[in-house]
């Protein structure tokens, strides 16, 4: 009887170490920090309708500006991604890449802000800015945690002895994790084709 009680005991606490309880764990903080991502692109999605309502009245050489930050949100918001597509790298990279279209497209957008004081001299311009911008920094917040939990994710599934029940029970993959695209380190360039 005394053995058996051992035993059951071992074998609980085997199974406990065997990644029963954090590898979903650690896939569940994944989904988590992906719906994150996809919140605060969405609230950047929703902010640019008014921005562009409200900047309508611009010079037409911003018009071209605004035209392709319409057009590329409309692209970044036609492509949808599941938390059950993270195992797959093309679907996540075609997702960043809609997404990376319509941040440099604000990027040229904010650039030109900079370079046209008048446009910031308009109050609703000004706090819609300001609303993108913290729009930006929630996205690289979001975006830097769901990377965390993609690691721990990752190592979770690769190390001994979670590595067993991730195997065995789950048939766990390695979630991709969020990238750069390349080039994102430059600053826009604003060209009017108005220079000499």
């Amino acid at each position: 009887m005394r053995f058996r009680a051992i035993l059951g005991l071992m074998m609980a606490v085997m199974l406990s170490a065997c990644g029963l309880n954090s590898v979903p764990t650690a896939e569940e903080t994944v989904k988590a920090r992906w719906a994150d991502v996809q919140a605060d692109y969405q609230r950047r999605a929703n902010l640019i309708p008014n921005l562009v309502n409200t900047v309508k009245g611009a010079a037409s050489s911003e018009r071209d500006i605004l035209t392709d930050v319409m057009n590329a949100r409309a692209r970044a918001t036609s492509v949808q991604i599941s938390a059950e597509d993270l195992n797959d790298p093309a679907k996540v990279q075609q997702y960043q890449a809609a997404q990376d279209r319509l941040g440099s497209s604000l990027g040229r957008l904010l650039a030109t802000a900079e370079a046209y004081p008048e446009l910031q001299s308009q109050r609703a311009f000004q706090t819609l800015m300001h609303d993108i911008e913290g729009s930006e920094n929630r996205i690289a917040i979001a975006i830097r945690d769901y990377n965390q939990a993609v690691q721990e994710y990752n190592t979770t599934i690769r190390t001994f002895p979670d590595a067993i029940g991730a195997k065995v029970f789950y048939g766990a993959k390695p979630k991709v994790p969020f990238q750069a695209k390349a080039g994102a380190e430059d600053a826009p360039t604003v060209d009017f084709g108005n220079t000499n």
